[in-house]
């Protein structure tokens, strides 16, 4: 075939409508009223988030005190059975009369000091446990703290004084583990009401 016999190349641009780009449309304006509705929206939305946020934190707050308390008030039981260890102690010292430790033998004397640092070896252990004993003597009686076993008659002392301690009363933590037993006089003038050292009542441990 010669170069003759060929058919030229069709160049001719195709017949029809020509191509046109399609025109830019400007989007429709807002309907009336849509942007409050987005801010009010906005607003809720905020809202919603900062409720959130607060339930979350009281949460963790209160999920902090009850894991606080109850490291602290989880040995209230054992606690308790420890204290008649301690009360043992006490009777011990207390039963050798003030005579006989001044003019106690070296055995005797060494046996004494042995049971007070038993004694105070286990208070210290104690109130590193948040267990701290209080001794209510010559203040103003208070149901709170203490239970009154007896009244004595003491003109001498305001009424309603703490004139006698049969049994340390002891505190864990701000609850009270045991009140201390007193006798509480009678026959003098009112004493004034006693006002409580963190200005709360105590709660009474369980």
């Amino acid at each position: 075939m010669t170069d003759r016999d060929r058919q030229p190349d069709d160049t001719t641009p195709p017949t029809g409508e020509p191509v046109v780009s399609k025109p830019y449309i400007m989007p429709d304006d807002p309907e009336p009223g849509s942007v409050e509705l987005l801010q009010q929206e906005a607003a809720e939305a905020r809202d919603r988030m900062l409720r959130t946020l607060a339930e979350m934190e009281n949460l963790r707050k209160r999920t902090t005190k009850e894991v606080a308390d109850a490291r602290l008030y989880g040995i209230t039981g054992f606690a308790r059975d420890v204290l008649d260890i301690a009360d043992n102690l006490q009777r011990a010292l207390d039963a050798v009369p003030a005579e006989a430790k001044a003019n106690a033998d070296p055995g005797l004397k060494a046996l004494i000091e042995g049971v007070e640092l038993t004694e105070r070896s286990l208070l210290n252990a104690l109130e590193k446990n948040g267990v701290k004993k209080f001794d209510p003597a010559g203040g103003k009686f208070d149901p709170n703290f203490q239970q009154a076993m007896f009244e004595v008659p003491d003109p001498s002392v305001p009424a309603g004084t703490v004139v006698q301690v049969m049994q340390s009363g002891y505190m864990i933590g701000e609850r009270v583990l045991r009140p201390a037993l007193v006798g509480v006089s009678k026959g003098g003038a009112k004493a004034p009401p006693a006002a409580p050292a963190n200005g709360n009542e105590p709660d009474t441990a369980a």
